[in-house]
């Protein structure tokens, strides 16, 4: 069956919402394992070694316009609205930095050179972090889906703190509000 092309930035109005699975429930207060990940920026990001509060949005996979969407993607819950989260943190970056977040990073399993396409497309102004090879998603035992032989993460959010998980964002929905919901959290703290 071949899967209609797609516009990646449109939200279709009946997508399945995604239920709490309890899959994320280990992770608050979790310390992050002592793992670089390369970032779209060039450089490896070591999350555990970070000064000061980090936010990082987790996400299954970036589409590309005009590309088929994976195997009944729209009918997965949780799956489709990856390229709308990442607009949404793009947007409300200097307000998410105001509110005393050091570091703001995106987060997939898919590689460099298709992070670093979506992130040049999208003008995020933040790198994205790629776990191509599930080492970290492992090691936290995060949760995922399999879709087209792609493992892929399930969409959370996390806040982070001197390398430590304070807050989880899980099940995320809808996924372009996705950095509205971070910043309640945040102003909340105040």
């Amino acid at each position: 069956m071949v899967t209609p092309l797609h516009d990646p930035t449109v939200l279709p109005d009946n997508l399945p919402v995604p239920k709490d699975d309890g899959a994320a429930r280990h992770m608050v207060g979790l310390r992050l394992p002592d793992l670089a990940l390369p970032a779209t920026n060039g450089t490896e990001v070591n999350l555990s070694r970070l000064a000061g509060r980090t936010v990082v949005y987790v996400y299954p996979r970036t589409g590309r316009p005009s590309q088929p969407l994976p195997t009944g993607w729209d009918a997965i819950p949780g799956a489709r609205g990856c390229t709308p989260q990442s607009c949404a943190f793009r947007d409300h970056y200097a307000e998410i930095k105001r509110l005393g977040v050091a570091q703001l990073y995106g987060l997939s399993t898919q590689d460099l050179d298709y992070q670093r396409e979506a992130a040049e497309r999208l003008h995020l102004p933040f790198a994205i972090l790629s776990d191509v090879g599930l080492k970290f998603t492992r090691a936290l035992k995060l949760p995922t889906f399999e879709v087209d032989g792609m493992t892929l993460i399930k969409r959370m959010a996390w806040v982070i703190d001197g390398g430590m998980i304070s807050h989880v964002f899980y099940p995320v929905f809808p996924p372009d509000k996705s950095a509205e919901q971070v910043i309640a959290w945040l102003q909340a703290l105040r």
